[in-house]
């Protein structure tokens, strides 16, 4: 597939990969047939910087993406275990280095993931030959540098990549509307090629009666009205996946919209990664410690295989760590279904010691992990099985940065506001909700996009430069509509300088800020 990577395994790593495999399968695990490449660390990190495609196209970011990777290995500060690609078949890379002990619990590791690829509902829609893919998209791009400048293609990336997010990432499961980039009016609203309305066929006699001038003119002047609104104003109702609409409506040249095509495609197959992660780690190191403490371990790899596993779920720092988040939850999950503590009759049980021993031996909690495993994602995960018990017995709290000492310090400990921060960080991958609202603001061409504001205000900075990103792809004026500090506010950019008004303003009055393009 690539120069560096080796596919046959050696022997001692086949047996065990043989063995791990069959572990997993006899389990209920279900998952594509998986190639495990073994290859040196310094590979590794470079694949990973490309993320897990070795085939990707070039770009920048990936290079210090690499460096980064690099330097913390060498420092000793990360190191990469492993690597598992959501294809059909699947790849997985071991680290050459990696003790024997780390072999079996990463192959464990990769077969939950695998698992979870395929049967995941959020991971129904990507593409099973995203390795192909992505090779494509190499070329592609690579075609279009050799054509047309590493400088001109890079600095466009620079600008697509820029807001990749913005996506419509419940798209894949409600269609918005028809998958066209113009409408055919004159089908819709029975007009003839010349844009006229159609005429019933009569004889010359009756087409006075069959064909009425008054309603033909009243259906002519209904039907330019709405041509002339779909014309000055569109979408018909606001767009969330921005970057389709600018494929369809952009004054992008043929190279420039594959290339957005591209960034948008990718952005897609990645997006169920982000929507899953706690869940996706927790599943995976799951059946990592079942498959290693139940069937893979022998005596004198227990200590080893416990400082990998701790190290994997320890907590650092103010941030959640998945597979610690994941992994406990879906223990939790299973052992509520195992002893019945879920139902009306359990959660209406007021007696705290009979609940604590409430045991029905219902002997769910497999059946159940495997339910949810295939139709969540970690916001429903969280919402749907996250308790006050779970909170209260690890230890969980919310926490915020105090601007005065520099520091983040325990907020609350109190289930909902935990529950709602974590649920927060979570909606949109923490990220603001964009849409674009018109196309053809003031009736030339400007674009004009609306941020649904659920509490938090956007961060000026990030947004002046989404929105230099977008009029260089725009091309005209883009606007967003938002609210700072609780007023109704558009900030704008028209390719020389940044501004800002409070919504209702006109445009010859006083602007509140500008401040000019770098």
């Amino acid at each position: 597939m690539h120069g560096f990577t080796n596919t046959n395994l050696p022997p001692d790593l086949r047996i065990l990969k043989e063995e791990i495999e069959a572990h997993a399968r006899a389990y209920g695990l279900d998952f594509y047939e998986t190639i495990f490449e073994v290859i040196d660390a310094d590979d590794l990190n470079e694949i990973a910087a490309y993320g897990g495609f070795p085939t990707r196209y070039p770009h920048w970011s990936f290079g210090m993406q690499y460096e980064e990777l690099r330097k913390s290995y060498d420092y000793g500060l990360s190191k990469i275990y492993e690597m598992v690609i959501n294809n059909n078949p699947c790849y997985a890379y071991l680290m050459r280095c990696n003790n024997i002990v780390d072999q079996k619990l990463v192959m464990a590791h990769v077969y939950g993931h695998c698992d979870f690829f395929k049967n995941n509902l959020y991971f129904a829609h990507t593409s099973r030959k995203m390795m192909d893919e992505m090779a494509n998209h190499g070329a592609r791009i690579r075609d279009y540098v050799e054509k047309f400048g590493e400088d001109e293609v890079e600095s466009f990336m620079d600008r697509c990549m820029s807001i990749d997010d913005l996506i419509d990432i419940h798209s894949t499961a409600i269609k918005r509307r028809e998958d066209v980039s113009r409408y055919d009016f004159s089908a819709k609203h029975g007009e003839d090629e010349s844009g006229r309305t159609k005429r019933f066929k009569s004889k010359d006699y009756m087409d006075e009666y069959i064909n009425p001038p008054q309603v033909l003119r009243a259906e002519e002047d209904e039907d330019r009205k709405r041509r002339e609104h779909t014309e000055h104003s569109f979408p018909e109702q606001s767009e969330k996946d921005v970057l389709l609409f600018l494929m369809e409506h952009a004054p992008l040249k043929a190279w420039q919209r594959d290339v957005l095509g591209i960034i948008r495609d990718e952005a897609y197959y990645f997006m169920p990664q982000a929507q899953t992660k706690i869940m996706n780690e927790g599943w995976a190191s799951y059946w990592h410690t079942t498959i290693m403490t139940q069937k893979a371990l022998t005596g004198n790899e227990v200590v080893d295989y416990a400082d990998h596993h701790s190290g994997t779920v320890a907590m650092h720092g103010p941030r959640i760590n998945p597979y610690k988040l994941g992994l406990e939850l879906l223990r939790d999950i299973e052992h509520r279904w195992d002893t019945g503590k879920f139902g009306p009759e359990y959660d209406n049980c007021d007696d705290i010691e009979k609940k604590r021993s409430w045991n029905l031996n219902l002997g769910l909690g497999r059946k159940k992990i495997f339910e949810v495993r295939r139709i969540h994602n970690d916001i429903t995960f969280i919402d749907t099985f996250l308790t006050p018990e779970f909170c209260e017995r690890t230890k969980m709290f919310s926490y915020a940065f105090v601007e005065q000492s520099g520091q983040y310090v325990i907020e609350s400990r109190a289930f909902e506001q935990i529950k709602q921060r974590l649920l927060f960080s979570l909606t949109n991958f923490g990220k603001p909700w964009i849409y674009v609202k018109n196309g053809n603001f003031r009736n030339r061409g400007e674009l004009l996009l609306w941020h649904q504001h659920n509490g938090l205000d956007l961060k000026l900075d990030y947004a002046r430069d989404t929105l230099t990103n977008l009029q260089l792809i725009w091309s005209r004026p883009v606007h967003l509509e938002t609210i700072l500090e609780g007023k109704a506010t558009v900030l704008s950019y028209d390719g020389t300088e940044h501004s800002q008004n409070e919504l209702g303003e006109k445009d010859d009055t006083r602007r509140n800020g500008t401040v000019k393009a770098r």
